[in-house]
């Protein structure tokens, strides 16, 4: 993946700088609006920067990680997918970059998608000894289970997520049983967030599964806990991710890649926006505060982009030439 990325990505910088910067060059552009938060707001985002800065016309489509991706390997569209979180479909991926049907043009997400377990800032501010899973594992006192004040919680996924196979792996991995916690079933996406809201509210320990970026975290200073090892992805894959894994060892969670993918032949025709997507990028931290913003608000993707553009000017107009920024900003 690494030596397609740098491969490709060197081909669309030539692309682009080859291309003469006007705005005819761009032509239609279609682009995946993915189901979840961030990638939809990013679409939006896309869309305003090339309509408004490149006189593009951009058409949104819905989409979701494999439908999207299937379409793009297999019909060429949509053209791009702003937010494509690629382990999932990295084996296919790979051949389709190699057999020319698409191109990775730059990580979206600078820091990577972040799964982990977690613990409120306050608390690690009031016991900086706590920086690794097995620290706060010795301190079930300081994490106690909604059930059972007496033990630790760990709180777990929601059903049918595989981040709650990999938490119960890690939750016997690292002895939590018998160190005093228990692992806690949070029912839903809801019921997990609902808990981190409730620890706030009251300044209590909270300890569990969570990744960025979200609104959650976004809304909640959080601390990612070390897991003391590196990841070993040959364990992860056949192990800690697997249902049966019969005897799981300590391990960390990978950090997922998460790339602007686009089919070839727009990166061929369209040298304008292959300038643009080659170079934008944001962090975990911006996206997670807009994300509260959009929950705070009740707002809907175009809403939430517009928040961005407005008041993060200083990160948008650096992907940008001058005057391309300057005609955002007047659009705005």
């Amino acid at each position: 993946m690494k030596a397609n990325l740098a491969k490709i990505l060197v081909s669309a910088s030539f692309t682009a700088l080859a291309a003469p910067a006007l705005a005819e060059d761009c032509g239609s552009v279609s682009i995946a609006e993915m189901n979840w938060a961030s990638a939809g707001v990013a679409a939006w985002v896309d869309k305003i920067i090339l309509e408004a800065g490149y006189d593009c016309d951009v058409e949104l489509v819905t989409g979701d990680t494999m439908p999207t991706f299937t379409s793009m390997n297999e019909k060429a569209e949509p053209d791009m997918a702003p937010e494509l979180w690629v382990n999932a479909v990295k084996i296919a991926l790979d051949q389709a970059v190699e057999e020319d049907r698409m191109v990775i043009a730059a990580p979206l997400l600078e820091d990577g998608g972040v799964e982990g377990w977690w613990i409120p800032k306050y608390i690690a501010d009031a016991h900086p000894d706590i920086k690794t899973v097995e620290d706060a594992l010795a301190h079930p006192e300081l994490f106690p289970a909604p059930e059972d004040a007496s033990r630790g919680g760990i709180y777990n996924c929601p059903a049918g997520w595989n981040c709650q196979i990999s938490t119960q792996n890690l939750y016997d991995a690292y002895g939590a049983e018998e160190k005093g916690f228990d692992l806690i079933d949070t029912g839903s996406a809801a019921g997990l967030d609902g808990s981190i809201a409730n620890a706030y509210e009251r300044e209590q320990g909270w300890l569990g599964y969570y990744w960025a970026p979200t609104s959650v975290l976004g809304k909640y200073e959080m601390v990612a806990l070390d897991w003391g090892v590196p990841n070993d992805k040959e364990a992860w894959d056949s192990c800690i991710s697997q249902a049966d894994c019969a005897d799981p060892k300590p391990n960390a969670y990978p950090v997922s890649d998460v790339f602007t993918v686009v089919t070839k032949g727009f990166s061929e025709k369209a040298g304008v926006a292959m300038d643009y997507v080659t170079t934008r990028k944001w962090d975990n931290q911006t996206v997670g505060k807009i994300l509260a913003w959009k929950d705070d608000n009740q707002g809907s993707n175009e809403d939430t982009a517009y928040y961005f553009l407005e008041n993060h000017k200083d990160m948008w107009s650096a992907w940008l030439p001058a005057d391309v920024a300057e005609k955002v900003a007047a659009e705005l």
